[in-house]
């Protein structure tokens, strides 16, 4: 078991970068964690401001010049709307969970419908950084990781949401995808060798038959 992730980029960012990390992020290898806690107050924000811009402009005029009995029923429909969505923010949040594992990261999130990603290293071939204005203002942003099958979808195949030190992060896992295409291109340069030294055996068999034949 290897100690924080963060000491995966040793050599690529120096010491002083991987003590700078230390204090940033603390991942283990196969520990679960989850988005920064800043990520509730920034839905509940985007929450705040769909009500304001998209009831409140036209609920207020209506309650001014509709019957009561138009705004109390309407009213009846988008307050319960409301009150779920509230509720449903912390749930969701808390359903979202990352791991990273020496090989690939997990992704688990959903309330009801739970999904369940999983990315190899080695079949990484970008990571882009999404950062809209107001989770700039909050210091997040979600790592869109894109894949070899991917590449040209418009969908990422997994995104790590709610992260503070994006680019610190991003680092770490680009220096495993490095990692993981290391090995993966040192396992046939293995089998070369081992199928090299058949070869060679074979061939001293044929010569020591013939010579005792």
């Amino acid at each position: 078991m290897k100690k924080l992730i963060d000491l995966a980029v040793k050599g690529v960012i120096g010491d002083q970068g991987i003590k700078g990390l230390e204090r940033k992020i603390k991942i283990k290898i196969g520990e679960e964690f989850k988005p920064s806690p800043k990520m509730k107050t920034l839905y509940y924000f985007y929450f705040i401001l769909a009500v304001i811009l998209g009831i409140l402009t036209w609920f207020i005029p209506l309650i001014l010049l509709a019957p009561l009995g138009v705004t109390l029923f309407i009213s009846m429909i988008i307050l319960p709307i409301l009150i779920f969505i509230a509720f449903w923010i912390p749930k969701y949040y808390d359903s979202i969970i990352y791991k990273f594992t020496e090989n690939e990261i997990i992704g688990k999130r959903g309330v009801w419908f739970k999904r369940t990603g999983i990315v190899p290293y080695h079949r990484i071939t970008n990571i882009d950084v999404v950062q809209g204005p107001i989770a700039r203002k909050f210091g997040l942003a979600s790592l869109r990781i894109q894949t070899a099958g991917y590449s040209r979808a418009a969908v990422a195949e997994m995104s790590i949401d709610g992260v503070e030190h994006y680019e610190d992060l991003r680092t770490i896992i680009m220096d495993f995808v490095r990692r993981g295409r290391e090995a993966i291109e040192e396992k046939p340069r293995e089998e070369d060798i081992n199928q090299k030294i058949l070869r060679e055996l074979i061939r001293i068999r044929k010569i020591l038959e013939k010579s005792y034949g």
